[in-house]
């Protein structure tokens, strides 16, 4: 198989490059795995059109629309090795596909790395949330509280200050700097820095934290500061180079890594990590894709 392009990601960036693609008569293979960073989440937020949209209803319209444009392929599957060739990039996937494509978007998005707090899986996506802009509106008025190691936790409870009024931060048996024991008292967040023993609620909405010492904490949401991780080592066996944060560092008008003909777009960039902002960036690299294809050709200087 020989194509212009393979995107490896079938999340946001990548269906909306595969779109752009389409529209530009690219012959496209879309190859994704089926775990978006957001498939525990019941709604999307912060997309405009698409307010309050279940991400597996936001997906499954996309790939629809992706139907009409012959040019472009989606195989449900992984992408296990991509490697630089004469004619362009060899990749490999788990289903046996096999191909060279002249160019490379990888679109593989990360993966958070939930607390290690008995009962968080139940409850991730409903009422224990990793992002404040994706979620945070819906708790005004009601208890909070912030998780993170150290002062990963006291930062976060204090951005949170903006969104809701009753914050409390929780450093699971770990102590904090003065600095952010100052800034958690200026803005008036008490401080839980017991372990936590595990976390309570009902058909995925938090009631109650449980520590392993001192009262119980009734609590309506938790947000977390944990960290995440790529999703693909795929970027790094390219020798894309990243920054210090992990993200893979892109030029900023056309989304290209370090490495000549391979792009990302959406999370992998360790960026704006919303879905509205991995939409721009999956056009934004398609278009910069097809101009590299026209000048390739002789279309434009």
């Amino acid at each position: 198989m020989k194509i212009d392009v393979v995107i490896v990601g079938g999340g946001p960036a990548g269906l909306s490059a595969a779109l752009i693609l389409g529209r530009c008569h690219r012959q496209v293979l879309l190859c994704d795995d089926e775990q978006p960073r957001n498939r525990a989440s019941h709604a999307i937020h912060g997309l405009l059109g698409r307010e309050g949209r279940s991400p597996s209803a936001f997906l499954g319209e996309a790939r629809q629309e992706l139907t009409r444009y012959k040019s472009v392929s989606i195989r449900w599957t992984r992408v296990n090795d991509i490697t630089p060739a004469d004619e362009g990039f060899e990749f490999t996937c788990a289903d046996g596909t096999t191909g060279i494509a002249s160019k490379v978007l990888l679109a593989t998005g990360i993966v958070d790395e939930l607390p290690e707090i008995a009962g968080v899986e139940a409850l991730y996506g409903v009422s224990v949330h990793h992002c404040l802009y994706c979620d945070g509106f819906e708790y005004a008025g009601k208890p909070v509280a912030a998780f993170g190691k150290g002062d990963e936790g006291a930062d976060l409870a204090v951005m949170m200050k903006h969104w809701m009024a009753d914050v409390v931060a929780c450093s699971d048996g770990t102590e904090i700097s003065a600095d952010a024991a100052r800034k958690l008292k200026q803005h008036g967040i008490p401080l839980r820095n017991e372990p936590i023993a595990s976390v309570e609620g009902a058909e995925g909405v938090l009631t109650k934290i449980r520590f392993k010492s001192g009262p119980d904490l009734d609590r309506a949401a938790l947000f977390f500061s944990t960290g995440c991780h790529q999703a693909s080592d795929l970027s790094e066996l390219l020798g894309c180079k990243r920054d210090r944060k992990g993200g893979v560092v892109t030029d900023s008008a056309t989304e290209e890594t370090s490495v000549p003909g391979v792009y990302v777009a959406g999370d992998v960039s360790r960026d704006v990590l919303l879905v509205a902002a991995a939409i721009a960036e999956g056009a934004k690299a398609a278009v910069a894709i097809n101009k590299a294809f026209l000048l390739r050709d002789g279309f434009c200087e």
